[in-house]
């Protein structure tokens, strides 16, 4: 599965670079998204969400919602099927708007998700 990681960070403390690596682990295809890094152990960031090579089956965001209003419209122009707000990223109203144009929403954690089995 292709999963954009939006704010994806290459610094191995933040859960943003955990969710690139267990994405990885687990089998996906992590396209991670982020104006100023160039790679992630090995896997190249994209600067932006429509420059990602692939079809997006699922948008897993790390930005918190202020930080969002710059990427929404590409979010709901991607062509994802699901977007997932990470705790802290939660952001009802582009959930709504998201929701309105067929893309399925949730609130959750990406890393549990994946250790559970749930993803």
């Amino acid at each position: 599965m292709n999963v954009v990681v939006l704010g994806a960070s290459n610094k191995p403390d933040r859960y943003s670079y955990m969710a690139v690596m267990l994405l990885r682990e687990k089998g996906h295809t992590p396209y991670p998204v982020h104006p100023h890094i160039q790679e992630i152990e090995g896997i190249p960031v994209h600067p932006s969400l429509p420059v990602v090579p692939e079809g997006i089956h699922t948008i897993t965001v790390y930005l918190s919602p202020q930080n969002q209003c710059s990427v929404e419209a590409d979010m709901l122009k991607s062509g994802a099927r699901r977007v997932i707000f990470n705790p802290g990223a939660e952001n009802p109203d582009l959930a709504e708007r998201l929701a309105k144009a067929g893309i399925a929403v949730e609130n959750a954690c990406t890393l549990v998700l994946l250790k559970t089995g749930q993803f």
